[in-house]
């Protein structure tokens, strides 16, 4: 299974961390999913200096590309439109 590093930064409108806040169980429910199937390592919300919510980092691992962009696809904060900027690069989780 290949590995990714997901960091996404929220939407900066007035209206941003409401939709976040709408759409955060649908989002929660579908991680912890991929939890059960072995797909989602780690992750979390990255934090501005308010220690409010301003995106999400994941480490996610699919067996295939088309695993993970049919992850993407129904990923709530995507369809939801709290994630703005989304960055993907593959990564190894270090075996220590």
């Amino acid at each position: 299974m290949q590995q990714y590093l997901i960091t996404a930064y929220d939407f900066t409108d007035a209206e941003a961390l409401n939709r976040r806040m709408a759409v955060r169980p649908t989002h929660l429910e579908g991680v912890r999913k991929l939890k059960q199937t072995g797909n989602f390592l780690i992750g979390g919300a990255i934090l501005n200096s308010a220690s409010q919510m301003m995106g999400s980092s994941l480490i996610v691992a699919f067996a295939t590309p088309e695993e993970l962009e049919a992850y993407l696809k129904s990923e709530p904060y995507i369809t939801g439109k709290v994630w703005d900027k989304v960055e993907i690069k593959p990564f190894r989780v270090a075996d220590v």
